[in-house]
């Protein structure tokens, strides 16, 4: 292992542990089994998703020996699980202000079987995913596949998921921490009736809040010039069903 491997595969630790004790404190408010909490759970969800972010722009591609590339990534995959069960969480009760307590459970569960899982499941998927990658066969039947769905310029590619990723990456280089498409709350339907998603996000530092501003107006330009009817709210943007339809 090189010194800038070995210095960064350090670093990736130091980060998994720091994501433990984020582990105990969401814990710690999924315990409650309260939406009154929602706020510090988005706030712990935005960290995580931080943290994987990090990981993989400035430390992972470093790393070459496969077994540490398969730790590393089955713990990653651990936590973006982790990130969509949050942001599911948080969806459900922006729109229906209520849980199930099985949820709540169930999700516990989920952050106590962190080693098992990663050990056992996420680990297995992850190697698969690693040897058809580096795999020279693996490799070259993927490519293949790849060339010929964007030779036939295969109607996925022009769904809603490429204007999210847009959305998404627009809101990520303004500095938003924690970003994410939902259907609209009953209070976002009273300001724009027609609306058929909200664009949430965040900021983690609370220096940064100015931020705020800015991404909302660089998504409300962005969307406006694709003739999207959009709102910008405190923390949020709404828009209209265009933004889910008209790119059919």
């Amino acid at each position: 292992m090189s010194y800038i491997e070995k210095k960064y595969y350090n670093k990736i630790n130091e980060i998994f542990e720091s994501l433990s004790t984020l582990d105990n404190s969401l814990l710690n408010q999924l315990s409650k089994k309260s939406v009154k909490n929602i706020n510090e759970i988005a706030k712990l969800c935005a960290k995580f998703n931080h943290n994987v972010n990090l990981i993989l722009k400035k430390y992972y591609l470093e790393i070459k020996e496969m077994k540490d590339k398969l730790v590393i990534k089955s713990t990653l995959k651990f936590y973006y699980d982790l990130i969509d069960k949050l942001t599911d969480l948080v969806r459900n009760i922006e729109n229906f202000q209520k849980i199930d307590p099985d949820y709540y459970k169930k999700l516990i569960e989920f952050i106590e079987d962190k080693d098992i899982l990663i050990n056992g499941k996420y680990k297995t998927i992850c190697s698969q995913e690693l040897t058809a990658f580096y795999d020279p066969t693996s490799r070259a039947n993927l490519e293949k596949i790849i060339s010929e769905k964007f030779l036939s310029k295969s109607k996925q590619y022009f769904t809603f998921g490429s204007l999210e990723e847009e959305i998404k990456k627009i809101a990520q280089l303004a500095g938003a921490d924690y970003i994410s498409i939902v259907p609209p709350s009953d209070s976002i339907l009273e300001e724009l009736p027609s609306a058929l998603s909200a664009i949430i996000y965040s900021v983690l530092n609370e220096e940064d809040k100015a931020k705020l501003n800015q991404i909302g107006t660089e998504l409300k330009t962005f969307l406006e010039s694709k003739k999207y009817q959009v709102i910008i709210k405190t923390s949020f943007i709404i828009t209209d069903a265009k933004l889910l339809f008209d790119k059919e």
